[in-house]
């Protein structure tokens, strides 16, 4: 009896041990299939990331290619977009060129007009020549041009006095601050404003009309009444003052709102610009007194005015566009009426940055010192002599 109990514990245990290694295998069939299972993922990551990589690769080769392709487009148009810079320049250069020899007529005002084809005048008293006048030149062209340096807001003035080598620097358009410099030379080596002699007027400088003549400060100070102010550079202190007799406060120049009196040195003293209506007025100015001693309807346009200065008693009014292009003389009065229609001239200036917001004439260097767009500009004139004073009017 206990031979076939031992015998029944025996198999039992076998039995329990089978079922046990049936789990074993069952789970050890499941591990196997797990197994596959991640084998094939990874088989198929591996392909997905070999093809990803071939992908790239050929992109790769695309980008490179492309921008390969666009570096040698990108030359080409760099090359084709210079020449036809240069091809402008020099349409530029035969238009200037055309308007030079083939200008169309100015407006100009003279009380006796001369006749064009034989250039035969009125009778004229000879005394009436030089009646305002001892200056016969008129400006024929610009002869060259330099751009001295970028200095200060894109408005504002820089003048030097003829009677010495002193160069005056006027920021933006209102202020009671002025710069001294003893030269040019120190002008343009300077890094700023500051570097010049500073100068405070009792009273406001307004616009860009100012002018420096023999040692005096000449400006426009705006309050209830429009004043001249003389100011002397040298002692610092007012020297005289005047009340202008004007009504109209709008500017003397449209595209210069700023600027509602324009003071011009010339060889012959003191102007001033002011307007009258739509046109431009210009009064001759006794620079000791601050009398006016004579007054002109110039007939110029105020309408796309920038600037004006005036050469031999000899008006020349700037004009321009908005937005600015290139600037122009288009409109010359003579206070002697010395300037023909034929022989005043239609002056086109390069082109700039903007807009000229002051043109000063240098009587002893031949040259206008230009502000545009807070660049100090030089341009040499060419003068020649009045067609009335090489063949002066017949006597009576």
């Amino acid at each position: 009896m206990i031979h076939h109990w031992n015998k029944f514990n025996i198999w039992k245990e076998f039995a329990a041990l089978f079922d046990l290694a049936a789990d074993h295998l069952k789970q050890l069939r499941d591990s196997l299939v797990y197994l596959s299972f991640f084998q094939e993922r990874i088989a198929l990551w591996h392909e997905q990331n070999n093809r990803y990589n071939s992908d790239l690769k050929e992109f790769r080769q695309q980008a490179a290619d492309l921008l390969e392709k666009l570096g040698k487009e990108h030359s080409k148009l760099r090359l084709d977009m210079e020449g036809a810079g240069a091809r402008v320049d020099r349409v530029e250069r035969e238009m200037d060129y055309i308007e030079t020899k083939n200008p169309p007529k100015p407006c100009v005002k003279a009380a006796d007009k001369m006749v064009e084809q034989d250039v035969v005048v009125k009778e004229k008293k000879k005394e009436d020549f030089f009646e305002l006048s001892v200056c016969v030149n008129i400006v024929s062209s610009l002869k060259a041009m330099k751009i001295l340096k970028r200095l200060g807001s894109p408005k504002g003035v820089w003048t030097k006095d003829a009677r010495s080598a002193k160069v005056y620097i006027f920021n933006g358009t209102s202020d009671d601050m002025l710069y001294e410099f003893n030269s040019v030379r120190e002008l343009s080596a300077s890094s700023g404003v500051s570097k010049g002699r500073q100068i405070t007027v009792p009273t406001a400088w307004n616009g860009t009309g100012l002018a420096v003549y023999d040692g005096f400060l000449y400006y426009i100070s705006e309050s209830s009444e429009l004043q001249v102010i003389k100011y002397d550079l040298k002692n610092g202190s007012v020297a005289d003052s005047a009340v202008l007799p004007m009504e109209d406060r709008s500017p003397v120049y449209q595209l210069n709102p700023e600027t509602l009196v324009d003071l011009v040195a010339d060889e012959d003293g003191l102007w001033a610009l002011y307007p009258a209506g739509d046109t431009i007025n210009l009064a001759k100015m006794d620079s000791n007194s601050l009398d006016i001693e004579q007054m002109w309807d110039t007939a110029c346009p105020r309408n796309n005015a920038e600037a004006a200065f005036i050469v031999c008693g000899t008006v020349y009014v700037v004009y321009n566009t908005k937005p600015p292009s290139r600037s122009r003389v288009q409109c010359v009065f003579d206070v002697n009426d010395m300037v023909s229609s034929g022989e005043a001239p239609l002056i086109y200036f390069p082109r700039r940055y903007g807009a000229h917001s002051s043109l000063k004439y240098n009587t002893e260097e031949r040259q206008l010192y230009a502000w545009d767009d807070g660049y100090q500009i030089l341009y040499k004139l060419a003068l020649k002599k009045k067609l009335w004073a090489i063949m002066p009017p017949p006597e009576e």
